[in-house]
């Protein structure tokens, strides 16, 4: 009779907390779609200004002002120059240096 009771008790707090959930994300997703007016403007000056969008700082260059410029130029090289980065990248670090003069 007991283990009847813990299972009645438990199946109804998995369903309340299963609403529960249920409810909470479709609270987010209905916050997530609501534009709110930006801090210190009036709700009509608002909504014509929700259209333009103010880009990432990272975005923008020494005046403000959008780059039009990719960010990020990748060259493209073959296997053999790449190794010979690498190798001229081993052969000037410190640790390098140590270990041919421990050699000797």
């Amino acid at each position: 009779m007991l283990h009847l009771l813990y299972i009645i008790a438990f199946t109804v707090i998995a369903f309340l907390a299963i609403r529960n959930l249920i409810r909470s994300l479709l609270n987010l997703s209905i916050d997530a779609q609501r534009h709110y007016a930006p801090a210190g403007k009036a709700s009509f000056a608002a909504s014509s200004s929700s259209n333009t969008r103010v880009p990432h700082p990272e975005l923008l260059d020494d005046t403000g002002n959008p780059t039009s410029e990719p960010l990020l130029v990748m060259k493209s090289m073959t296997v053999e120059d790449a190794r010979t980065q690498l190798d001229a990248l081993y052969d000037a670090s410190p640790s390098n240096r140590i270990d041919k003069s421990e050699d000797i």
